[in-house]
């Protein structure tokens, strides 16, 4: 088991940041004007959807953090 810090994890965790706001934001100008007149049900769907979709890089993401392989 590793004892050292490595520099993946906070280069990991700044990037992870930058890419869910980058994210939030793509979503906040493309989205919004799209669905911003449906029903506040619809959107709160589509919004969760959304709010989902940026789990799926994720795990092979922390797998690289932690280990420095894709997988």
């Amino acid at each position: 088991m590793r004892t050292e810090p490595t520099w993946r994890i906070p280069v990991g965790i700044l990037g992870l940041l930058a890419a869910l706001s980058l994210y939030g934001i793509a979503i906040a100008n493309f989205v919004h004007p799209l669905i911003g007149g449906w029903a506040g049900l619809a959107q709160a769907a589509i919004y969760a959807g959304l709010g989902l979709v940026w789990l799926l890089p994720l795990k092979r993401f922390l797998i690289w953090m932690e280990t420095g392989r894709w997988g």
